[in-house]
C-alpha cells in the first residue's frame, strides 16, 4: 500500500463520520497523549476543569493525532488537546469540518527524526539515507517533519521503506534494529536517541520553515453548540499555563504532571523544559491565530499534496481557525 493510500484510508472514516454524536449537558470527553507533560494536566487532576466549567470531563489518551480526529469524527472525543498541526490539517484537507481553538504548545526541540547510530549518517551525508527504512506517523508533525527533511537533504522519498508507525512502535523498531530511522515525539524521542542522532537541531528545522506546534481542537459544530463551555476550558488551560510560567509554582506542579504523564520526575522536566507555551495575549496576535497559524497550515497542506501523502490542500485554512472562544476566556 503507498504512502498515500495508508494516510488516506486513515482519514476517510473520519471524513464519512465528521459531525457525527454530541456531548451531553453533564459530561464531555477529552483527548491528550501520555508522556506529553503539559501544564493543563495540573489542572486536569486538581478537577480544575469540572469545577469551572460544570460538568465532568472524561479524559482519554491517545497515541496520535490521526486517531484523535477520528475519534472527534465518531462523536467520541468532543475537544482534542496538543493535537499536531499536520494531523488537523490532513483531516480538514479530506473534509472534516474541525477547528483550532488555541495554540497548545510550540516544541521544535521535541519533534525530531533520528537516525540510527550504526548508520553513522548525520546533516553531512545525509544522502545516504535513500533506500533506507524509516518509521514514520503518518499524518502528524513527524511527517511533515520528514517530507520537509528529506526535500531539504534531496533525498528521494519514493526510494525509501516509509512504514506508518505510532512514536512508541518506532521507537522499539530503532532499538530493535527493525528500521533505519525513527521519527516521533515525546518519551518516544527520548529512547529513539539512545540508539542515534537526529539530522538538524530545533533551531535549524525552524530556519528552514519547519515549526512545531499543537493546537486544541474541536468540531466545529461542537463548539458552535457550546461556546461559552469551549471558553471556560480554554480559561483553565491558560491559567494553568500561567501557573507553570511563575518558577515558584514548578515543585508543587511537575511532580502531578509527572505522574498524569506516566513519567519520572526528571524525564518530566526534561521534556517540558524544551516546550513554550503562548499567552492567551500572544495566541491571538498575528504570529499565531490572527494569521499565521492559518498561513502554515496552508504550507503544510502543500507539502503533503506535493508528496502524494493527500489528494488536494483546502483554498484556504481561515475556516478551521476560531478564536471566539479564546477571545472569550482571554476577557474572563
Amino acid at each position: 500500500m503507498s504512502m498515500k493510500s495508508k494516510l488516506m484510508s486513515a482519514v476517510a472514516g473520519a471524513a464519512f463520520l465528521a459531525g457525527a454524536g454530541a456531548a451531553s449537558a453533564e459530561e464531555i470527553t477529552v483527548a491528550y497523549f501520555l508522556e506529553w507533560p503539559m501544564p493543563f494536566q495540573y489542572a486536569k487532576e486538581m478537577g480544575t476543569y469540572d469545577k469551572e466549567m460544570g460538568v465532568k470531563v472524561n479524559w482519554r489518551a491517545f497515541d496520535t493525532g490521526t486517531a484523535m480526529s477520528a475519534a472527534m469524527a465518531s462523536g467520541d472525543v468532543h475537544l482534542s488537546v496538543s493535537q499536531g498541526v499536520p494531523p488537523f490539517v490532513v483531516a480538514t484537507s479530506a473534509g472534516q469540518d474541525l477547528q483550532t481553538l488555541d495554540v497548545a504548545v510550540s516544541y521544535a526541540d521535541n519533534d525530531n527524526c533520528v537516525v540510527a547510530s550504526a548508520l553513522e549518517i548525520d546533516k553531512t551525508n545525509a544522502g545516504e539515507l535513500a533506500g533506507k527504512k524509516v518509521a514514520v506517523p503518518l499524518g502528524t508533525a513527524a511527517h511533515y517533519g520528514f517530507l520537509k527533511q528529506m526535500n531539504h537533504f534531496g533525498v528521494d522519498i519514493s526510494s525509501m521503506d516509509v512504514v506508518n508507525m505510532a512514536p512508541p512502535e518506532g521507537a522499539a523498531a530503532i532499538a530493535q534494529g527493525a528500521v533505519d530511522m525513527f521519527c516521533g515525539w515525546g518519551g518516544s524521542l527520548r529512547r529513539a536517541l539512545e540508539h542515534g542522532n537526529v539530522l538538524l537541531t530545533g533551531a535549524e528545522k525552524e530556519e528552514l520553515g519547519i515549526l512545531v506546534f499543537d493546537v486544541t481542537s474541536g468540531p466545529a459544530a461542537f463548539v458552535a453548540e457550546n461556546p461559552d463551555l469551549v471558553a471556560k476550558f480554554l480559561k483553565v488551560t491558560a491559567d494553568a499555563n500561567a501557573m507553570w510560567a511563575d518558577p515558584a509554582n514548578r515543585d508543587t506542579m511537575l511532580p502531578v504532571i509527572a505522574k498524569d504523564s506516566g513519567m519520572d520526575v526528571e524525564a518530566t522536566a526534561a521534556t517540558i523544559d524544551t516546550f513554550v507555551f503562548p499567552s492567551a495575549e500572544e495566541q491571538l496576535t498575528a504570529k499565531w491565530l490572527g494569521g499565521g497559524a492559518q498561513e502554515f497550515m496552508k504550507g503544510v497542506a502543500e507539502v503533503f499534496v506535493e508528496a502524494g501523502s493527500i489528494d488536494s490542500a483546502l483554498a484556504t485554512y481561515e475556516n478551521n481557525v476560531n478564536t471566539g472562544p479564546l477571545a472569550a476566556a482571554n476577557g474572563m
